[in-house]
Parts: C-alpha cells; sequence; structure tokens
C-alpha cells in the first residue's frame, strides 16, 4: 500500500511540473511576443544600462544587441521547453501505467526523472544565463521565479530518485 500511494504521490508531482511547463510552452509558442520582449531586454541588459550606467559601463560587452540571436535564442528556449514538457507527459503516463500493472516502475520513474531533469536543466540554465546578463540588477522576479523552479524540479528529482 505504502508503494502505490508514493508511485501516486510521484505521479502528481510529475504531472503538476509538466501541466505547470505546457501551459507556459503554449503561451510562448501563442503569444510569443510577450516572453521574448523579456528574453530580449535581458539579453541586450536594457534595464541595466538604464539604471545602473556605471556598473552597466563594466560589464557592457556582454550585451547582445542582435535581433536574430535574441529571436534565436528565445525559440531555442521554447524547444527545449517543449521536449522538457513532452518527456514530463511521457513521464507521467508511464507511471499511470506502472500504477495500472500495465508498466514497469522502473520504466516510469526513469522517464519521469529525465523529464524533471530536462525541467531543471532550464530553469537552472536560465540562471546562469541571467546571471551572465547581470539579470539580478533589474529583473528580481525573474531570478526568482528561475531559482524557484530550478527548486521544484530538483525536488522532484529527489522524490522520483529517492522513493
Amino acid at each position: 500500500m505504502l508503494e502505490q500511494s508514493i508511485l501516486i504521490a510521484q505521479t502528481a508531482s510529475v504531472g503538476l511540473i509538466a501541466a505547470w511547463l505546457t501551459t507556459g510552452v503554449v503561451d510562448n509558442i501563442r503569444h510569443p511576443e510577450i516572453n521574448e520582449a523579456f528574453t530580449a531586454q535581458v539579453m541586450k541588459m536594457t534595464r541595466m544600462k538604464e539604471g545602473y550606467p556605471d556598473e552597466y559601463a563594466q560589464v557592457a560587452h556582454r550585451a547582445i544587441t542582435s535581433r536574430s540571436i535574441q529571436k534565436l535564442s528565445f525559440r531555442l528556449v521554447v524547444a527545449a521547453e517543449l521536449m522538457a514538457a513532452l518527456v514530463l507527459w511521457a513521464g507521467v503516463v508511464a507511471l499511470l501505467m506502472a500504477l495500472a500493472g500495465v508498466g514497469s516502475v522502473e520504466t516510469g520513474k526513469a522517464v519521469a526523472l529525465l523529464g524533471a531533469t530536462l525541467f531543471l536543466l532550464i530553469w537552472g540554465g536560465f540562471l546562469v544565463v541571467g546571471n551572465y546578463f547581470s539579470y539580478w540588477f533589474c529583473h528580481e522576479g525573474a531570478q526568482n521565479t528561475h531559482y524557484q523552479m530550478t527548486l521544484w524540479g530538483l525536488g522532484n528529482m529527489i522524490f522520483l530518485a529517492a522513493a
């Protein structure tokens, strides 16, 4: 009974991050202008240049002003999010199959763990890249969200691997 309860909880946990990420992917595909504008703003370091000109002058060489590179970067992120969402949903399905007795628990956990790892890599990657562009100067809300999502992915990884 305990093993089944843990498997149900793991399935729900992975399902929640899959649903959350899917919502973001759909929005990024249907309304790319919303997040793409902020991605470009971080890469151009616009807010830092305006709000902290002295500090910006020291790291201005990092700014990417090419719209084609900014748009390509955004598209690559959306592609990575889509891949992670698909793997997360495959993990949910595999876990549900294990719960129904028609699939392997190990396979379900392995696929879900891979999806959670991809989720973690996206948000951890945002933290690293954002730090490169000094986004902690003027995009604290984004940095906090990326940090929280990294922890959510890590929590799922630990839950899947430890139980």
